[in-house]
């Protein structure tokens, strides 16, 4: 077919378009092909809407936020252009087949399957809708079926660019309408639905939204039903032969144009990406520095703003030179020494590894001391010793099949004690505590997954992570109440849990829209709680008492603030008696005193060839004397003490998708352990894939380890002493912070 706007090459913007295209929901969809060699799919918008000025700010809007999700069901966004001739947005390459293709050549989908269909698309609309987004065309040709699961866009076209937008309630309409269809095999007979499936289906097709069940609610549903997941290949054989053949095509068209093939980019420190805002994470985040590593420099200011708020709005939100204030710059690419901390560009051997076991099942998340190393998987919890990988001790019934992901952290280790938000036979939604000496449970309580207050349809608590502070344990996560319309103008709720480390007995909770992201520091009696609307309002930190039951303290205004509204994992940062967190317009990292909130020094970020720079969550060494940055292909050490510049260490090279690489910590958007540190080396990962251990004094890398046959999201990792523990399908492999 002619494609307006693909000139006579077949090209839209950067990318070659091979074969024909099929129509899904609001575009003409091609797989494509970059000159490095890498294959994409291309979305074209139509001529109706490409001509409407609003359709194509709707689409720029949709596509920063598009850019900033990531999920194990979900195709990310890694290009766009909304104001080419015709918009287009380019997303990874999937091997898969169409769900409406597969069952028009095959028939109905068993329950196993369906139930993995089900699964799988209310795990994607979970993140979407958890973020602030819709879909909008969630039908049988907008889902792909893959080997793992099946797959639709962070973004789609008609979700993004409608007016008025649609609700995510519409998605579960969408969702229920799709598994019913792949359950009769194109007619839509709800008497097809399995019984284990034919409450909850029927349910995303009431006539009422308000009465549809939430992406959420419909992942609880089926992991409380305890049904087993189906073995091996989750298709029929002939869908998988067809799927196999459908990739080859695509993979065969490829090869097939004749556009030669350059090395993959090298970038010299300093440079970087500037043809327009690239997306360069499949895993989401906020474009960095304009896809690279662009020179930074820096300038900092030891006393407060005017006015004392730490990113407010007006003069104060961004700092710039301030008058006395101490200035210093990064490299510029000429690598001027008298510019600040010279750019280390990361290189080192490939790691050593100190010990490699492999299991009978996939962990699912990791903790480790010094000592052991706790392996939980969607079977059982068992222990490791960490200096040799033996067992432990015996493994016990405890379980957790959603694992570390996104903002969800379900392991914590304090004081010779793992705790687990887990699942046991018949019992599920459970915080245990397992002394780390023995690997005996010392209590388990099961947190309450609705509102005790009686009401016919009680509000439902969602665990998103768990951390210790000194002698108390806390959860903290989302809650899902009954009358609250989600929207992309409303704030959600959030809620922190306190428990007694000793013996798991309930303190206190508190809850409320103010409450999103939370910052349980390792000791002192205070937390930090980040918020913000979805769309458009300033986001919030705010101290909170441990003392005082959660009391709520000072707060400080954070324009822009919205990666703020991520639930889970934190995005701020805790040392030596300080916060820290992002402000302005999110190129300041801000320092206050915890008790008081008073700003001790904030440090600006800036490119020095003019592209935008986003940093991401910061983290701390373990004495808290440094603070660590990821600002795209950097990463900087500063001194707690008043912000100085230590060093910079930069990636090179390109990241899986072929575009700059860059540190997974930069996507704040993210949340989890990207980062961590022992005593002398700071641990990231890029995305490369590639694991770095850093010596904390210097920058320089020790060594760095890849694992070519990793999962497509990447390995688990943690750190326990003096050793990094990975986990990569059924492999566990340790190596020391110095590889030998």
């Amino acid at each position: 077919m002619e494609v307006p706007g693909a000139g006579r090459n077949r090209r839209i913007g950067p990318y070659a378009l091979l074969g024909s295209g099929r129509t899904v929901g609001g575009g003409e969809l091609f797989v494509a092909r970059t000159d490095e060699g890498l294959l994409v799919t291309v979305t074209v918008a139509g001529p109706e809407p490409a001509a409407n000025p609003e359709f194509r700010d709707r689409l720029r809007a949709a596509v920063e936020a598009a850019r900033r999700l990531s999920g194990a069901f979900l195709v990310p966004v890694v290009d766009a252009d909304a104001d080419a001739p015709v918009p287009w947005v380019a997303t990874r390459f999937t091997a898969g087949l169409p769900l409406r293709h597969a069952l028009d050549r095959h028939g109905a989908l068993g329950e196993p399957a369906l139930r993995v269909l089900a699964d799988g698309l209310a795990r994607a609309l979970a993140v979407l809708h958890g973020a602030g987004t819709v879909h909008g065309e969630v039908d049988p040709d907008s889902v792909l079926l893959t080997m793992d699961g099946p797959r639709i866009g962070t973004l789609g076209l008609v979700g993004a660019t409608a007016s008025p937008p649609p609700s995510p309630t519409g998605d579960m309409f969408g969702l229920g309408s799709t598994v019913l269809y792949a359950a009769s095999g194109g007619e839509q007979d709800t008497d097809a639905l399995p019984a284990s499936l034919r409450e909850v289906i029927g349910g995303c097709l009431y006539r009422e939204p308000s009465d549809r069940p939430t992406a959420e609610q419909l992942v609880d549903y089926l992991e409380h039903q305890g049904l087993p997941a189906p073995e091996g290949v989750w298709l029929p054989p002939a869908v998988t032969a067809d799927m196999a053949a459908a990739a080859a095509a695509a993979v065969g068209s490829a090869r097939s144009v004749q556009v030669p093939v350059p090395p993959r980019p090298v970038r010299a420190p300093g440079t970087g990406v500037s043809r327009r805002n690239l997306i360069i994470s499949l895993a989401g985040g906020a474009a960095l520095l304009g896809g690279g590593a662009a020179a930074l420099a820096f300038s900092g200011d030891s006393a407060p703003p005017p006015e004392g708020r730490a990113g407010g709005p007006g003069t104060t939100a961004r700092p710039t030179h301030p008058p006395g204030a101490r200035t210093t710059s990064a490299p510029s690419p000429s690598g001027s020494s008298a510019d600040g901390p010279e750019p280390v560009v990361l290189a080192g051997p490939d790691a050593v590894k100190a010990w490699s076991r492999t299991g009978k099942r996939a962990p699912t998340c990791l903790e480790a001391s010094d000592k052991v190393v706790m392996v939980v998987t969607d079977q059982a919890t068992s222990f490791m010793e960490a200096a040799s990988g033996d067992r432990a001790y015996d493994a016990l019934n405890t379980t957790n099949d959603r694992g570390s992901r996104m903002g969800n952290y379900p392991t914590a280790y304090a004081d010779g004690v793992f705790y687990l938000l887990c699942d046991a036979p018949g019992q599920w939604g459970l915080l245990a505590a397992f002394d780390a000496a023995r690997g005996k449970a010392k209590w388990a309580v099961r947190l309450a997954a609705s509102d005790p207050g009686g009401a016919q349809r009680g509000s439902i608590y969602m665990t998103s992570y768990v951390a210790v502070a000194g002698s108390t344990v806390f959860v903290c996560g989302q809650v899902r109440k009954p009358d609250h319309e989600f929207s992309v103008e409303k704030p959600a709720t959030g809620y922190i849990r306190a428990f007694d480390a000793a013996d798991g007995k309930r303190l206190w909770q508190v809850e409320g829209t103010d409450i999103h992201n939370v910052l349980v520091p390792p000791s002192g009696s205070r937390l930090l709680a980040a918020s913000a609307t979805p769309r458009g309002k300033p986001g919030r930190v705010q101290m909170m008492d441990i003392g005082r039951k959660g009391a709520r303290g000072w707060k400080k205004s954070v324009p822009l603030g919205s990666p703020y509204y991520t639930m889970g994992w934190p995005l701020t940062c805790y040392a030596d008696g300080l916060f820290l967190f992002a402000g302005g317009p999110g190129d300041t990292l801000f320092a206050v005193d915890a008790a008081t909130g008073t700003e001790k020094w904030h440090q600006l970020f800036e490119a020095k060839n003019g592209d935008r720079v986003r940093i991401g969550t910061p983290f701390s060494g373990p004495d808290g004397a440094t603070v660590y940055v990821p600002v795209g292909s950097d990463l900087v050490a500063l001194a707690t003490a008043d912000g100085t510049p230590r060093w910079v260490a930069t990636l090179d090279g390109a990241g899986d998708l072929g575009t700059a690489n860059a540190f997974q910590s930069s996507y704040n958007t993210l949340g989890g352990r990207h980062a961590q540190c022992s005593a002398d080396t700071v641990f990231a990962t890029d995305s490369a894939k590639t694991l770095w251990a850093i010596d904390a004094a210097t920058g320089q890398a020790r060594w760095k380890y890849t694992d070519s046959s990793q999962p497509d999201v990447g390995f688990l990792w943690t750190v326990g002493g003096d050793r990094v523990f990975i986990a990569s399908h059924l492999t566990m492999t340790a190596i020391t912070s110095h590889g030998r």
